[in-house]
């Protein structure tokens, strides 16, 4: 069972959509899936159903509905990969951290105590998720082709749960020598893990479109589901 709902802000002076997938039975755990720069599309929905399938409880906030709620655009569509680049520009992170606060709050309330709640984000997405590491208590994080995560590296003494980082060393958004910063400042983190993906772009891991490579994909992916059946 799959639909949008509400969920208030932490401060409680608004609400905000958020895709929610729920599978049969009780959940053994959430995923909260962060979206692109494309907003929770059917790329992102059908996540969300996957995890939901695998049996966990899996919630996709729009991030984005300060601005525009409900965006949801297509990265193979000229103008929709612009009008994404617009939105980032004008998204505030500060913001997106507190409404992903406040869907890992949710998730929680309706796990009952004692439920673990993993994140997992892309893109935009996958730098908000190694933010949510260093400033949510959340209990994973994963990060697909996050960018610029070498500026956050002054937070990363804040985590304390595990982090896996999917990292394609083509990232037409990620150069080289950001790559190296990222590599070399966390590499002494004991709770951070990267997996590099030699001669893939940003992107691979998506769920559908011309981003795709389909090996590369299920292998990342797979390594996602065994880190958060470890860690959730």
């Amino acid at each position: 069972m799959a639909a949008f709902t509400s969920i208030p802000t932490l401060e409680g002076d608004a609400r905000f959509d958020v895709y929610v997938a729920r599978p049969e039975g009780a959940p053994k755990a959430a995923i909260v899936v962060i979206q692109e720069i494309f907003g929770v599309n059917e790329g992102i929905r059908r996540k969300c159903d996957s995890w939901a399938a695998a049996g966990y409880l899996a919630m996709a906030p729009d991030l984005f509905w300060r601005e525009k709620p409900h965006v949801e655009l297509d990265a193979d569509i000229g103008d929709e990969l612009q009008a994404a680049f617009g939105h980032m520009q004008k998204f505030n992170q500060d913001q997106g951290i507190r409404d992903i606060e406040a869907t890992i709050k949710a998730a929680r309330a309706e796990l009952g105590q004692g439920g673990k709640v993993g994140l997992v984000g892309y893109c935009l997405g996958g730098r908000l998720a190694f933010m949510s590491a260093c400033r949510t208590d959340g209990d994973a994080f994963v990060a697909y082709y996050g960018v610029g995560i070498d500026g956050l590296l002054n937070e990363q003494h804040a985590i304390g749960k595990p982090v896996l980082l999917h990292v394609p060393t083509a990232d037409g958004f990620v150069p080289p020598d950001v790559q190296r910063r990222m590599h070399e400042g966390l590499k002494d983190n004991r709770h951070v893990t990267l997996h590099d993906y030699e001669g893939l772009d940003h992107g691979f891991a998506a769920e559908m479109g011309a981003r795709r490579n389909e090996a590369a994909a299920q292998l990342a992916d797979g390594r996602t589901a065994d880190f958060f059946a470890a860690h959730l």
